[in-house]
């Protein structure tokens, strides 16, 4: 039995429509995500400590695991991890700005929203070939925008995120090609500001 499932989109695959389209949301979401959902559970059947462990447990702890999987774990649990998370942040016609006090606390970093906007704009651009640009925060509240190379994310550096962005090309290419800065402008129509405000409470709690 697998241990691990492909969750439904939160969404229609076009309600993301016109900054996200409908045929990359299909293929992401129900090609690309359940691709590392079916290798995850291959990589960890029959390993039986691994059982009942989260998805966090496994990435926060790579080290710790098997040799012969860790790689694969990595790969896909990594993809599994951050699809799930990146579907979780996407809304259509969300707020165009931060709400609550992850908003003050992005004013408060960088002095405003669009000089946070183009900071995190630069990471997402600048991370060479496949991987993903975040927002992550710490039990005392401090942001840092970091970007991660293939499937990484920050829980495996100890870092809890809360906003991430797919620069693969497979998250833009269909509609976008290699204008990726396009695409990176285009996130910020779509995202749920009120999900990651409720994402960085829980890490301050």
């Amino acid at each position: 039995m697998a241990t691990f499932k492909l969750e439904p989109l939160p969404f229609a695959t076009d309600a993301l429509e016109p900054y996200i389209d409908q045929q990359t949301m299909e293929i992401h979401h129900g090609r690309h995500h359940q691709t590392y959902v079916d290798k995850l559970n291959e990589a960890i059947e029959g390993v039986d400590e691994l059982q009942g462990k989260s998805l966090e447990e496994l990435l926060q702890n790579l080290d710790n695991l098997p040799e012969a999987i860790r790689t694969a774990v990595r790969n896909n649990g990594g993809g599994h991890y951050n699809h799930r998370l990146f579907w979780e942040i996407l809304t259509p016609g969300g707020p165009n700005q931060p709400t609550g006090e992850v908003g003050e606390a992005i004013k408060e970093k960088y002095g405003s929203f669009e000089a946070f906007q183009k900071a995190f704009s630069a990471a997402a651009v600048a991370r060479f070939g496949s991987g993903w640009a975040w927002l992550v925060a710490d039990e005392s509240g401090e942001l840092e925008i970091v970007h991660t190379p293939n499937q990484d994310n920050p829980l495996m550096e100890g870092k809890q995120p809360i906003l991430g962005l797919d620069v693969w090309e497979h998250a833009y290419y269909l509609k976008y090609q290699n204008k990726r800065p396009d695409y990176v402008a285009a996130f910020f129509h779509v995202i749920n500001w009120d999900v990651v405000n409720e994402k960085y409470l829980q890490v301050k709690a």
